[in-house]
């Protein structure tokens, strides 16, 4: 057993109190847990959840200590488990892992293997692994942590508290506080663009803006305007493996699932959601609370509110009747 990781029972209350989420449960403030784990894997340790009836066999036999669930289902778990009944198991689950695993802080330590230009401003607490490059005029804010390998080329200022994964090459970007971008992504380089016929290529002299709050996962790519700005605004979060092509804008709070690519100059309104593996054409206009289903092809603009699929995506509903009278036919 990880002993770093017992905790007791009333420490996760207070923690999710903080949250302003509420519990009831028998189980003991002072009983001590070891963790959160599957419904299938959980031993008598550690606490589970269940936010998805599909598991219900798994529930019935869960050797959990513990189980986040909604009172409506709390019958149901084993004489074995107690429950502790919440109004958004999933949720519970999102924060219990913050609890047992906190958000890694920097050490402060700069390794002596990094090259830092003597114009590259450095804040205090910055965390600097090995054979990091920073070049001249990027400025890096406090408490950020920059892993093994990263090239920060010039004209990057990023934010306060934000971690960049190893291997990850950043210029000509503005990046705000509390993000996290994983190993290997690519954000500032220049983007894909030249003359169909005679191949002159275009010099993208434009930057990336990144806001507060957004989470980049590996091996994405996110190229430079050609003149003004490629955007990601507060709290996107994108998956790996990703395209985002010069001039896009992605509003707030959407998400991006893994092989997705978006061509030049489009814009992806505010809580959309984009299923693995779709393409959208560029200079299109994605409109807010978009959702559009994997592997679709997007060509034309999308209203507000929209659900799409299928290629070329279109209403998820007459794709779906489409879907039938083919299987009919």
């Amino acid at each position: 057993m990880n002993n770093s990781l017992q905790k007791n029972f009333i420490d996760l209350i207070k923690f999710l109190s903080d949250k302003d989420i509420k519990i009831k449960s028998p189980l003991s403030n002072n009983e001590v847990i070891s963790g959160i784990s599957s419904l299938e894997n959980a031993n008598k340790n550690q606490i589970s959840f269940f936010d998805n009836t599909k598991l219900l066999n798994y529930l019935k036999k869960t050797k959990a200590k513990a189980c986040f669930i909604k009172n409506e289902f709390s019958n149901l778990i084993p004489k074995t488990c107690l429950p502790i009944i919440v109004d958004n198991p999933y949720l519970c689950f999102a924060y219990t892992t913050n609890f047992f695993y906190p958000k890694r802080i920097s050490n402060g330590k700069i390794s002596q293997n990094s090259s830092i230009n003597k114009d590259a401003s450095i804040s205090n607490n910055v965390e600097i692994g090995n054979f990091v490059t920073i070049s001249k005029n990027c400025k890096i804010s406090k408490n950020v942590i920059i892993e093994n390998n990263v090239i920060i080329d010039k004209n990057v200022f990023i934010g306060e508290n934000t971690f960049i994964g190893n291997n990850c090459v950043i210029s000509n970007s503005i990046i705000g506080k509390n993000c996290i971008i994983e190993s290997g992504t690519i954000i500032g380089g220049s983007g894909f663009g030249f003359t169909a016929e005679e191949k002159i290529s275009i010099q993208h002299v434009g930057n990336v803006i990144i806001g507060n709050n957004v989470k980049i996962g590996s091996n994405c790519t996110i190229d430079r305007a050609s003149i003004d700005s490629t955007t990601i605004d507060d709290n996107v979060r994108l998956d790996n493996l990703i395209q985002i092509a010069h001039g896009v804008k992605i509003s707030k709070n959407s998400i991006i699932a893994a092989q997705v690519g978006i061509a030049g100059s489009t814009f992806i309104g505010s809580n959309c959601i984009i299923g693995g593996q779709a393409g959208i054409s560029g200079h299109l206009k994605i409109g807010n609370n978009v959702k559009i289903a994997a592997k679709s092809g997007v060509t034309k603009d999308i209203k507000d509110n929209m659900t799409i699929a299928g290629f070329p995506a279109i209403d998820i509903r007459y794709w779906k009747k489409n879907i039938i009278k083919l299987k009919n036919s």
